[in-house]
């Protein structure tokens, strides 16, 4: 039982950094816009409704810092930013495919607990 305990404990701290990485209300979103290829910054406000400009620089600044999300600018007038996955972004694909199969699964139950 001891050594189950400090498994979950390590399994744990794992799930914890992961989840700093893609955690909150936006982060998910900006990764799965950027899955399907490059994306300037005003497509990616247009595609999350609700995400103010303050937060999606601040959660574009804190994925680029993890090194999830490259920010590619172009020396031009008006300047031209564009943003793309890294390879380590991309590794995150399998867990957020993963997710959704998840809910696709267990929606129906979800949806009945939350109406009682």
């Amino acid at each position: 039982m001891k050594a189950e305990a400090q498994s979950d404990r390590r399994l744990t701290c794992e799930v914890e950094t992961t989840l700093k990485v893609i955690g909150g209300r936006w982060k998910v979103l900006i990764i799965r816009e950027l899955m399907v290829g490059v994306k300037r910054f005003g497509e990616l406000q247009r595609a999350l409704p609700g995400i103010t400009q303050k937060m999606l620089t601040q959660q574009l600044r804190e994925m680029e810092e993890d090194g999830i999300i490259h920010r590619q600018v172009y020396a031009q007038i008006p300047p031209k930013v564009e943003y793309t996955l890294t390879p380590l972004g991309e590794s995150l694909k399998p867990i957020l495919y993963a997710m959704h199969e998840w809910a696709v699964e267990h929606l129906s139950h979800i949806h009945s607990k939350n109406q009682i």
